[in-house]
């Protein structure tokens, strides 16, 4: 594991800042290990005891919830006219643009907590949920519940049974990851698909775009 190397020692220096720090800049869309980081101070926590694992936890959670918060009002205001502003250019109509938000509203919760496990989501969930213009009430319950239950599992566990579990862990996240995938694609197929009756039922419920 990463607690002797490089990693090892920033966890040694800056402690529980450097969870909270990594995890919210990730959060937001940067790709940095925040995962691999929360592990590294939990187990850095279990194996010296000179780390709080309450504050690493707390760190990690808080970091995830500031960042993602952060990266949903980027997606919902730069992200979001951005696309507008070369639709044309992405291929989206004002009526695919209406079902991603009708999609969102129907599904983005889940997106948003399941996404906290899975590597690439956890770093663009957040600013998807904004591009899609889903409501930030909404949005925040989901993100609270899934940075909560992410860095509980992780930090709590790896500080419980060290490497053992860690290891689970990251086969788990493989796992996750790989059949994420694969409900994009197939998603995808199917939203080609069904394209257009998906697209009149969102207009029958959103009939205007979402500005608020």
């Amino acid at each position: 594991m990463l607690l002797n190397g490089q990693l090892g020692h920033l966890v040694a220096t800056y402690g529980a800042w450097l969870v909270g720090g990594v995890v919210g800049l990730e959060s937001m869309g940067i790709p940095l290990p925040g995962e691999t980081t929360l592990v590294t101070a939990a187990l850095y926590a279990g194996a010296t005891g000179r780390l709080s694992i309450a504050a690493v936890v707390f760190a990690a959670a808080a970091g995830a919830i500031v960042g993602d918060n952060i990266g949903f009002w980027i997606g919902r205001t730069l992200g979001y006219r951005w696309v507008v502003r070369h639709q044309s250019a992405l291929r989206l109509t004002p009526k695919r643009l209406r079902l991603g938000q009708y999609l969102f509203d129907r599904h983005g919760g889940k997106v948003v907590f399941l996404g906290r496990f899975v590597a690439v989501l956890r770093a663009f969930a957040a600013l998807l949920a904004g591009l899609n213009r889903m409501r930030w009430r909404r949005f925040l319950v989901f993100n609270m519940m899934g940075a909560i239950v992410w860095a509980s599992a992780y930090g709590g566990g790896a500080y419980a049974f060290g490497d053992k579990l860690t290891n689970v862990l990251g086969e788990t996240g493989i796992v996750l990851s790989a059949a994420a995938a694969a409900l994009v694609v197939i998603g995808f197929l199917l939203a080609r698909k069904y394209e257009r009756r998906v697209s009149d039922e969102a207009e029958r419920h959103m009939p205007l775009t979402r500005e608020t």
